[in-house]
């Protein structure tokens, strides 16, 4: 069933469980998360974001990603990540996403604040969940090291609260020393500053880079305050590897296909056990 982030994250939140974004670029992506989130009975959101656009256009993934939504058995959340242009959003709204994320973590704190509250009005109005992102949470172009010691990067925990209050999003990502893709160096997590932000900010927590932390990360950070964990370079190279390991001279993509499924399927059940959410729809 599709729904929003509101029918799924509160209950995390007060549960103490993560329900993860897998975004889903191809049919077989979306084949694989969903039979994991079925075979479970987790609750999953599903998307795609704005740098993954090159890959899979909005309108070509909308035509078959909605009504898989729609047709699942489990609360399926069909998530725009990313967004950083307002014409994409709302392409993304137009399209049937039950849920859009304003990226303007690059702005300053009123710019982001002003933004995110003038979507969040619309959004609501459409029946459309909106995330938003204070601080930064960047790609892995530098190190854990030079990371941590860049303070600014991080969410704090007052302009947490302040920008909650002021906005209205229905969730929020915060910045506690996580990177986007595959991490060059072990990342260093501020669980102090997290469970702070956690104690002060009423909206659900999001935790962004998610790929490649240890499990026990994931379960300290759901611990402190997480309720939704986004996914993608974990499944990604799953699925690529699926595709090298299988294939043999003579084999075609139909013999492919499956495999790759299965192999996101797999690797999506894996941190579905590890957020909790299995046996949670």
């Amino acid at each position: 069933m599709l729904v929003t982030l509101n029918e799924v994250l509160p209950a995390a939140q007060k549960g103490h469980y993560a329900v993860g974004l897998f975004n889903t670029v191809n049919l077989e992506m979306a084949k694989g998360v969903l039979a994991a989130a079925e075979e479970l009975r987790s609750p999953v959101i599903i998307g795609t974001a704005e740098i993954l656009l090159p890959y899979s256009e909005l309108e070509e993934l909308a035509y078959f990603l909605a009504p898989m939504a729609k047709k699942a058995s489990v609360p399926v959340v069909l998530h725009y990540d990313h967004g950083l242009t307002e014409k994409r959003i709302h392409e993304a709204m137009d399209l049937g996403f039950s849920s859009v994320m304003y990226d303007c973590s690059t702005l300053d704190f009123d710019g982001n604040c002003k933004a995110v509250a003038e979507l969040v009005k619309e959004a609501h109005a459409r029946g459309v969940s909106v995330e938003a992102e204070l601080g930064h949470v960047g790609a892995n172009e530098t190190s854990a090291e030079s990371a941590a010691a860049d303070d600014s990067i991080y969410t704090e925990p007052e302009e947490a609260k302040r920008f909650w209050e002021a906005t209205g999003a229905d969730a929020l990502a915060v910045a506690i020393g996580t990177a986007h893709g595959a991490y060059k160096s072990k990342p260093r997590l501020d669980f102090d500053r997290l469970e702070t932000i956690a104690g002060m900010v009423g909206a659900p927590l999001v935790l962004h880079g998610g790929s490649g932390l240890t499990d026990e990360d994931f379960r300290m950070t759901i611990q402190k305050g997480i309720a939704k964990v986004n996914i993608f370079t974990d499944i990604n190279c799953a699925a690529a590897n699926a595709a090298h390991d299988c294939w043999a001279e003579g084999k075609g993509l139909t013999d492919l296909m499956p495999e790759i499924s299965n192999a996101v399927k797999q690797a999506t059940i894996k941190k579905m056990k590890v957020f909790g959410s299995a046996g949670q729809a």
